[in-house]
């Protein structure tokens, strides 16, 4: 894997090539140069590694200016800007836990009330409640 070509780092990081395009317009990933009498761009394992990060840290939550940012805070060495970003993430992510459990049991508390009692069930009224 020392040569690769756009199509052979997208396989490898399992995406598009257009994805890999567009991380290169974002400024996310490099566009090597062409080799001279070649008209193919070649990349790397560094090149497959940091499309690797790019993805995990998309699946992780971080928007793509926070993953810019990631990247050149590893470039910069800045442990402590990393850190918090990533406690800022995991603050986002226990608020949306927080919600969405809020959600499940206002859910399971309409199924409950959906499986007794007599005419319509509840649990469309009060999710999408008329317009009157």
């Amino acid at each position: 894997m020392s040569s690769l070509t756009i199509a052979g780092l997208a396989r490898a990081a399992g995406v598009g090539v257009e994805t890999v395009r567009y991380y290169q317009r974002r400024g996310l990933l490099g566009t090597p140069p062409r080799r001279p009498g070649f008209a193919i761009r070649h990349y790397g394992p560094a090149d497959v590694q940091r499309l690797r990060f790019i993805r995990a840290a998309q699946a992780s939550g971080f928007t793509l200016e926070q993953i810019g940012e990631l990247l050149s805070l590893d470039a910069s060495r800045d442990r402590k800007r990393a850190r918090a970003l990533a406690r800022a993430r995991i603050e986002e992510l226990d608020a949306k836990i927080a919600a969405m459990t809020k959600a499940k049991a206002a859910l399971e508390k309409l199924i409950k009330a959906c499986a007794g009692g007599r005419g319509a069930c509840p649990i469309i009224p009060v999710l999408a409640p008329s317009l009157q």
